[in-house]
């Protein structure tokens, strides 16, 4: 696939178009690969290597492990989750950041240049539990989240790491409460700066938070006031639905309760409130979802945004056009598997994580023990929001673990990390995995160019 693509930038380029402009729309190898038949045995790769991988030109090197950082003194209590980088700003791309999934949570800080990675959040800061999101704001900061929601709790907040590059053990640690609580893991921002979140429970559902100020440089301005929506689809008071979408305000613009809502204001003690976003969306019939997880966002050549929803329970991915408000099953247990060309049925369980390459194509990531735990690339080859096939992309074998966090480079598209979390040896990893092309490619690259410095030359001689 990679040769032939790059056979036609060659061809294109003796008619006068760089090869850089031929392969503007294919921008990454992770695409070209041959689908894992099955996944890899549990145990049966060392945790240097834990990933089977679907390409030969796809590489993977560990570039830090909880070990590593309890040895150099850092506090770390492990289950490392979801990830971002620094996507703006000063060194852009260099670092990335996540959470600690623990009773004890904090966040660290890993540098793609030196190799470093440092507690930045230490574990407890503000008796901070389950940290999962990761999500690199509009402005410039850090946000994460608990994922830890119940009857009596204190917890379900987000949180913003308001200078994440300093150079501190004990970053600026800003619970903002305007949103409502829930159980988080997934957060995402559209074009208008509009930030959608889950709750992640057997009958969660999916929300928008719509800020007075889309277009704040801090996040103190940002958090300062907005409204928060419940997705009701088809009417709402409704289970896994698809079709029309209805965003149902649970809050007044300035963050306050609205009278149909006004019963889930919780006392948090101190003098604070906070709104049950979970009572809130079912006093105005949100619509249930099970285990909704990640969320990402996607723009089509359109402008039309897709959000994606991973739903753990039911063994689905959702996707929503933010244009058109529509509702759509993108990948569930009936999607063909493009191997056997019949449906993927129970090979494809508890989905959990999403990611976008720089071709924006899907990948989604199970939420299993190692051995079962799979990476799927999903075709969506029309982006209608429904894909054809999922084809098994990589395998993990570590034992007791699962794999999380995936995240593609924004600024290096044949590069992605990847979190092996909780397992059984205690020492959580961070994988880098690298795809080059194919040997053959080069080849015919340089040819390519060699015809066009012949061609160069023979005009210079006419």
């Amino acid at each position: 696939m990679q040769t032939r693509k790059l056979a036609i930038a060659a061809a294109i380029g003796l008619m006068g178009v760089s090869a850089q402009q031929a392969l503007a729309a294919d921008n990454t190898y992770f695409d070209n690969f041959n689908a894992l038949a099955s996944s890899v045995p549990a145990g049966s790769l060392p945790e240097s290597a834990p990933f089977q991988l679907s390409s030969g030109n796809f590489s993977q090197k560990v570039i830090a492990t909880r070990n590593n950082q309890l040895a150099s003194g850092q506090a770390n209590s492990g289950n490392w989750d979801m990830m971002t980088a620094n996507e703006t700003g000063a060194d852009a791309g260099r670092y990335l950041f996540n959470p600690f999934e623990t009773g004890s949570a904090g966040v660290q800080r890993t540098d793609l240049v030196t190799g470093i990675t440092r507690t930045i959040v230490q574990p407890g800061t503000q008796n901070f539990v389950s940290g999962d999101a990761a999500r690199w704001t509009p402005w410039g900061s850090y946000l994460t989240a608990e994922e830890s929601w119940g009857s009596n709790s204190q917890k379900g907040r987000l949180f913003e790491v308001t200078n994440p590059l300093a150079d501190t053990s004990s970053a600026d640690f800003v619970h903002r409460n305007v949103l409502p609580r829930v159980s988080h893991e997934g957060l995402a921002f559209d074009a208008s700066n509009s930030l959608y979140f889950i709750d992640e429970v057997n009958g969660g559902s999916i929300y928008k938070y719509v800020s007075a100020a889309p277009g704040a440089a801090s996040g103190d301005a940002f958090f300062n006031a907005g409204q928060t929506f419940v997705a009701k689809v088809n009417g709402g008071g409704n289970t896994s639905a698809t079709g029309a979408v209805q965003w149902e305000a649970i809050t007044s613009a300035t963050g306050t309760p609205l009278a149909g809502t006004a019963d889930a204001m919780r006392n948090m003690g101190g003098a604070m409130f906070s709104m049950d976003g979970r009572a809130a969306a079912d006093m105005v019939g949100g619509t249930n979802y099970q285990r909704p997880e990640d969320l990402e966002i996607q723009t089509l050549a359109n402008g039309d945004q897709v959000l994606y929803i991973a739903t753990t329970t039911t063994h689905e991915v959702y996707s929503l056009n933010l244009a058109t408000n529509e509702m759509k099953l993108f990948v569930g247990r009936d999607t063909f598997n493009s191997v056997t060309g019949v449906a993927v049925g129970s090979e494809f369980t508890s989905p959990d994580n999403i990611a976008i390459d720089a071709n924006g194509n899907i990948y989604i990531v199970e939420d299993q023990p190692g051995g079962k735990a799979d990476i799927w690339f999903a075709q969506d080859a029309d982006r209608d929001g429904v894909a054809e096939s999922v084809s098994r992309w990589a395998s993990m074998s570590t034992e007791g673990a699962e794999p999380t966090g995936l995240y593609f480079d924004k600024f290096n598209p044949n590069v992605a990390y990847v979190h092996v979390q909780h397992p059984n040896s205690g020492n959580d990893s961070l994988i880098q995995i690298t795809a080059v092309p194919e040997p053959e490619s080069y080849a015919m690259f340089l040819a390519g160019l060699g015809l066009l410095g012949m061609m160069a030359r023979r005009r210079n001689r006419v």
